[in-house]
């Protein structure tokens, strides 16, 4: 859909940077507590996590990580662990024969490679089994504290959405938007988009009447921009402030009284 106010089809590449950076700043004081969402304790727990995360949710790789890492606590357990129980305990997650084939090959990979500790580089993170680039970038990003980008479906279809790239292909977004930002923004980037598209801008019906860079976007419209109707797509869990922010529209407040209330409304 054509954008408003944007102009993207003459936008200039600085003109393009500029803009992504302040999308990125706004997400920023939308989401200031934008991290990854799985839980971990260590550079291990959070890759296992990674890898399991694959087609379901984060809040259900976290409840199911506490058992798995309490009964396999590192590299050398797991490596060594019974396949069958292996399975039992992921079997919440889906998938759980390929999982739990790809845990194990992991681990035994880390023993005898690594010596049982989660490498610290990109080049090597790959050679693991069940880890490509979005994996060792949220391990390298989240763990390591090494900038990264994570492209994962959320960050994809928006950066698609801001014409940060026109691309399909993960590398290519990933190269897209890395050269748009500094390099010390590119983690808390990652997470703040991830939120965004997990919050806000769904992939079916993104809330466009809620979106705080609605003015920005230049797919705007493509969702509801009602901001009563949109305020009603989000999720309770993922939107604290959803009963809240209807509760003020259906009051008749203005959009700039409910943006200074801390609700981010498109403009």
């Amino acid at each position: 859909m054509a954008g408003r106010k944007t102009k993207v089809d003459e936008e200039s590449p600085v003109a393009l940077k500029r803009r992504a950076r302040k999308i990125n700043r706004i997400l920023g004081d939308t989401y200031p507590y934008a991290v990854a969402e799985l839980d971990f304790r260590n550079p291990f727990e959070l890759l296992v996590a990674t890898v399991l995360s694959a087609q379901t949710t984060d809040v259900r790789v976290n409840l199911t990580t506490p058992v798995l890492f309490e009964r396999y606590p590192d590299a050398q357990a797991l490596s060594e662990a019974d396949e069958p129980e292996l399975q039992e305990i992921l079997r919440p997650t889906g998938f759980y024969r390929a999982k739990a084939n790809s845990l194990l090959a992991l681990s035994r990979r880390l023993v005898d490679e690594f010596d049982g500790e989660v490498p610290d580089r990109l080049e090597d993170l790959v050679t693991l089994p069940g880890v490509g680039r979005k994996t060792a970038n949220v391990v390298l990003g989240n763990a390591f504290g090494a900038p990264g980008i994570t492209v994962d479906t959320h960050f994809g279809r928006l950066a698609r959405r801001f014409r940060w790239t026109t691309s399909e292909d993960p590398v290519k977004v990933e190269m897209d938007v890395a050269a748009l930002f500094e390099r010390s923004d590119w983690t808390s980037l990652s997470n703040r988009v991830v939120f965004h598209g997990r919050r806000i801008c769904h992939a079916r019906k993104p809330a466009c009447g809620v979106c705080p860079v609605a003015a920005l976007c230049p797919s705007f419209g493509e969702g509801e921009t009602d901001p009563m109707k949109a305020a009603k797509l989000l999720k309770y869990e993922l939107a604290p402030g959803r009963e809240e922010l209807l509760k003020l529209m259906r009051a008749g407040r203005s959009r700039a009284e409910l943006r200074e209330a801390g609700h981010g409304l498109g403009a």
